[in-house]
């Protein structure tokens, strides 16, 4: 008889739970696929008590997570606590180190550390495998790594956050603002008390960080990520991206270009015509464009117990079949130290909001600051007339690098007829 893959799990919260849920429900036809079964013999979490709703009785509990590593019945680690330090840094470090595969879907973790824990497979000659890393229950890892490998890899870029993604698609379908909608995000348990993880564009980060250093072949590095979030995206710049034909979607994105690797997080007017602009809700989406592939579309739930756990077993699966890739698809020497493009020289379109006085004169002082800085307007909406009420201004641009974009609005802000600080929403082509 074939002998099991004995498994280890430390964190039984919604994604350990999952894992043992799915097993329990799909272990025979696992083991056929498999060709041997995958069982959970070992776990670690705080409350052995607690109803996970699948039977725990027979397994063996471990106080510390790092004791699973020196465990003699298993034989692979699941690191499913989370966080980028502590506990699963510990954990991880002395499975790798102890010559024990791990399975871990803590993108935190791996956007700020990968590169050291990847060169600890190498040596130890194990996986590092981390498919639930990067949203959710879409296979982009296996998809970049292995899939898509014969390709030169242009620009990656999707929806990696579906908080913010439900928060906005709730927006442009209500007319509701930011506010009144985050509060319902967070009734529907779609974003956490503290929604500045999600809603800052940190979590979307720590996954472009992945899925840039997989595309590329460099080491993670979530500190040189441009990131902004959706705090200022208001119902009335939804309303404004409608009428010019966008919506507006968090995005992720990372190209190589003839100044470096640019990799940026923030809101985007993206084409009603792109696939992505139809992924709505709590949905995840991730568009690959290859050299010989062209345009590959992922779309599916990105974050929950059964999306996040089908994407640990199938990790887990690859480890039984004796499967091992380099966790970011070349050998962890190999990982380039890309040059980082600087937001800054990022060559783009613009959407741009102003609030103003409705006086004569105001449209020629914002549009002459425009010039100076060789700013070319594409579009313009301006609403009728009152004197008595300040009036938004919208102008799109065409393509013009974010340094001069940003000095003129810096000139356009310090005019007395413009009243609040000018809004930025960088345009999209995909």
């Amino acid at each position: 008889m074939v002998r099991p893959l004995r498994i280890g799990v430390a964190g039984l919260g919604t994604v350990g739970g999952g894992v043992l849920r799915l097993l329990a429900a799909n272990g025979e036809r696992i083991a056929q696929r498999t060709g041997r079964p995958l069982v959970v013999t070992a776990v670690c979490a705080r409350d052995p008590s607690k109803d996970r709703g699948v039977d725990t009785s027979g397994l063996r509990w471990h106080g510390r997570a790092v004791d699973l590593v020196a465990d003699p019945e298993v034989d692979v680690v699941c690191e499913l606590i989370g966080g980028a330090d502590g506990l699963a840094l510990d954990l991880a470090r002395t499975s790798l180190g102890a010559g024990k595969p791990l399975v871990t879907a803590n993108k935190a973790l791996l956007a700020i550390h990968g590169a050291e824990l990847a060169a600890l497979a190498d040596r130890a000659g194990v996986p590092l495998a981390f498919e639930a890393a990067v949203a959710g229950g879409i296979p982009i890892v296996k998809s970049l790594r292995e899939g898509l490998a014969a390709n030169r890899v242009a620009r990656v870029y999707g929806i990696l956050n579906g908080t913010c993604n439900y928060i906005l698609t709730q927006m442009r379908e209500t007319g509701r603002d930011f506010t009144a909608v985050l509060g319902e995000a967070q009734a529907l348990g779609y974003a956490e008390a503290d929604p500045s993880f999600d809603i800052d564009g940190i979590d979307t980060a720590h996954k472009l960080a992945l899925l840039a250093a997989l595309a590329f072949g460099g080491r993670p590095r979530f500190d040189a990520i441009h990131v902004e979030g959706i705090r200022h995206v208001t119902a009335l710049d939804i309303q404004f991206a409608a009428e010019l034909g966008y919506r507006i979607k968090l995005l992720g994105l990372a190209r190589m270009t003839e100044l470096g690797l640019e990799q940026r997080v923030h809101p985007c007017m993206v084409p009603n015509a792109a696939p992505i602009a139809a992924v709505e809700g709590v949905f995840n989406g991730v568009v690959v464009d290859g050299d010989f592939v062209d345009s590959v579309v992922h779309e599916g739930r990105g974050a929950g117990a059964g999306p996040t756990a089908s994407a640990v077993v199938a990790d887990l699966i690859d480890i039984a079949r004796g499967s091992r890739v380099p966790a970011f698809g070349v050998p962890a020497t190999a990982l380039a130290d890309h040059r980082i493009a600087p937001i800054a020289s990022h060559l783009g379109c613009y959407y741009i909001r102003l609030l103003v006085v409705d006086r004569p004169g105001v449209l020629a002082d914002v549009s002459a600051v425009l010039r100076d800085h060789r700013v070319s307007i594409e579009a313009l909406i301006q609403r009728g007339r009152n004197p008595d009420q300040p009036v938004p201004i919208v102008l799109t641009t065409h393509e013009t690098v974010e340094a001069q974009m940003t000095g003129a609005l810096a000139r356009i802000a310090a005019l007395d007829a413009v009243l609040e600080p000018p809004r930025m929403i960088r345009i999209e082509k995909l």
